[in-house]
């Protein structure tokens, strides 16, 4: 097959595949007399790997190494092994869908109705975003209504609620969250290292850090918390948001004038 056939079966674009070609971590065929590269089962197996552990949270160097690896085994062990991988994530899927199922169904175009168990700065969030314009934009509501709904039964409940009515009481987050959404959007297709997500992540976590209310100890937010919600988003786009927790985790905070943020 060739590159778009190849990049098709895995439902990414051809540019996620010559990046990793020229990152080193997904071998590249050698071209045929007729001038194309051809590929094979092997190296479909190969690219689903690479996807799934950048997913995982590896580097590309990591990944590099477990392919390298993998060329030494045989194809049916690689694949046994991709299928109980999937067959894991069918059942964390099915759980997670399973929690969140009374949670959607009370969804509607801007959020939450008045008369739902959410809180009234959720409420009033969501009405100031206004209805999803794009699938980044709708799947960002859908984590606000979880960290809602966890909020109310955590013992952060007071210090995520006062987040929340931060966000909304900022005359500028509507302009603000469709910037980042369109350029969350833009990275759509993109690898896990591309230069864009460095920068977009520090606003992001700059942008978060200003909403982030004072407390007696440094934030404790949860990285593998974040990581079930991720399997829907590119794998810059989850990037991205690993890197906004990882920062804020550290201590962010944004500058004394509010506009940059710098470790605190």
């Amino acid at each position: 097959m060739r590159i778009g056939e190849l990049a098709a079966l895995l439902g990414v674009s051809t540019r996620t595949v010559r990046h990793y070609h020229h990152q080193g971590v997904l071998p590249e065929p050698p071209r045929r007399a007729n001038g194309y590269r051809e590929y094979g089962m092997r190296d479909a197996v190969a690219l689903a790997r690479v996807r799934r552990l950048v997913e995982l949270g590896l580097s590309l160097d990591e990944a590099r190494d477990v392919i390298a690896d993998d060329r030494g085994r045989e194809l049916p062990e690689i694949l046994a092994e991709i299928d109980a991988d999937l067959a894991r994530q069918e059942e964390e899927i099915r759980a997670r869908r399973a929690r969140l199922a009374s949670l959607l169904r009370r969804a509607n175009g801007e959020g939450l109705s008045a008369d739902d168990a959410a809180s009234p700065e959720l409420l009033a969030v969501l009405h100031g975003l206004g209805p999803a314009t794009s699938r980044m934009s709708a799947w960002d509501r859908d984590l606000l209504v979880v960290v809602d709904a966890i909020g109310a039964h955590a013992p952060p409940d007071a210090h995520a609620r006062a987040m929340l009515a931060g966000l909304a009481a900022d005359p500028g987050a509507r302009a603000a969250g469709e910037d980042f959404y369109r350029r969350m959007d833009d990275l759509a297709d993109a690898g896990p290292g591309d230069p864009r997500i460095g920068p977009l992540a520090a606003e992001l976590a700059a942008f978060a850090a200003r909403h982030i209310p004072a407390a007696p100890g440094p934030a404790t937010w949860d990285a593998g918390a974040i990581e079930p919600f991720l399997d829907e988003l590119s794998p810059a786009q989850a990037q991205v948001v690993r890197q906004v927790v990882a920062l804020i985790s550290a201590g962010l905070r944004p500058a004394p004038d509010g506009t940059a943020p710098n470790p605190g």
